[in-house]
């Protein structure tokens, strides 16, 4: 094959190509590997590696070379090399052996493929699924946390005072049947009906937690205004509550997620922020629906090393499985954002974008 022939074969190929002799000297390079490391074909046909790249790459080059060359046996491994901008790049790399007619190794051809945007998707996988595994504990102790508190108040309160009529029962049972004091039954009757009465609004109160019925019954603007005035009685903190009008009602799912993203949101305002004030605003553009969270808090640091806020991931979670997006802005001593945008007809998850105030 002529010379001119395997040039043009070799500057076809996209990724880096080349072929070496036996001393590991180039007899040619593609445009891509001339790109590669910024030299023309005459600085760097005739020279080895260690006077092409710099002497730490150049010699862990000559030394695979030669790996090749006395083994025979075709290589590949990935390896780590910088920019001209001084960013890490991957890329994987397979030499072969070159033989002669007789079956003697004469050189070695070689190919260097980038594979960065592969390792920081590999990066990403791994991390998103220990944020997964870490948000499922996390939903997970949420849950049970749940539960025992509706257990304590099950027995604490509603089991007592279920308790309670059912011995007031037994007693005006037997005043009854030995002909009792008609004005002490009368008062034993008052009693058990306020206990019945306790006992339902202990049970109302549950069911409030678990879904409140003004989400179903009134929809979703009176819902976060009832959510706004028990955020401001247990904490004491500032919320003002903005919403569209006319009132927009974009459905179960839609409300069931802005509904819970915004508990969620105030209860890390309430736990974090040490805030005096927050804000919540619920408007829509286009055909998406914002809900926007700010308080005058302590804020956070955004970055890769930060620690994560689970709660933030699930409300993320939250917006991404209706095809939303949550945007986080703060910085230390600046109070936090919160925006979610939901489509208010779900459709292809969107992602999420974080930036730095």
């Amino acid at each position: 094959m002529s010379n001119v022939l395997q040039q043009a074969i070799l500057d076809n190929i996209p990724d880096q190509a080349w072929l070496k002799d036996a001393e590991s000297r180039y007899i040619q390079v593609n445009d891509a590997f001339m790109t590669a490391c910024g030299l023309t074909a005459e600085q760097i046909l005739g020279k080895t590696p260690s006077d092409v790249w710099p002497t730490d790459w150049g010699g862990r080059y000559v030394d695979t070379d030669m790996a090749v060359i006395a083994s025979g046996q075709r290589m590949r491994y990935e390896e780590q090399r910088f920019s001209a901008a001084g960013e890490v790049r991957w890329f994987d790399t397979i030499k072969a052996p070159v033989f002669d007619e007789q079956g003697k190794v004469v050189g070695t051809a070689g190919i260097s493929r980038e594979i960065t945007d592969r390792k920081h998707a590999e990066q990403e996988l791994r991390e998103s699924r220990a944020q997964l595994r870490e948000l499922s504990a996390y939903l997970q102790s949420v849950r049970e946390e749940e539960r025992t508190r509706i257990a304590r108040e099950l027995h604490d309160e509603l089991g007592q005072t279920l308790t309670a009529i059912q011995l007031g029962l037994g007693a005006l049972d037997n005043a009854v049947r030995n002909g009792g004091d008609a004005e002490a039954m009368r008062s034993g009757l008052s009693g058990l009906v306020a206990l019945a009465d306790n006992a339902s609004r202990s049970v109302q109160r549950l069911a409030t937690d678990l879904r409140p019925p003004i989400l179903d019954g009134l929809g979703l603007g009176a819902a976060l205004e009832w959510q706004t005035e028990a955020f401001v009685e247990r904490t004491g903190i500032t919320c003002e509550l903005v919403l569209p009008q006319p009132p927009v009602q974009p459905g179960g799912e839609i409300e069931t997620a802005v509904f819970r993203i915004m508990q969620e949101a105030l209860t890390n305002v309430a736990r974090h922020a040490e805030a005096t004030r927050a804000e919540v605003t619920l408007h829509l553009d286009g055909d998406r629906l914002i809900l926007r969270v700010v308080d005058n808090g302590k804020g956070m640091l955004l970055s890769s090393t930060a620690p994560r806020r689970l709660g933030i991931v699930g409300m993320r979670e939250r917006a991404y499985m209706l095809g939303g997006e949550l945007r986080l802005q703060s910085s230390p001593g600046h109070g936090t954002q919160i925006e979610v945008s939901l489509p208010l007809q779900s459709g292809d998850n969107t992602g999420e974008e974080q930036k730095g105030a």
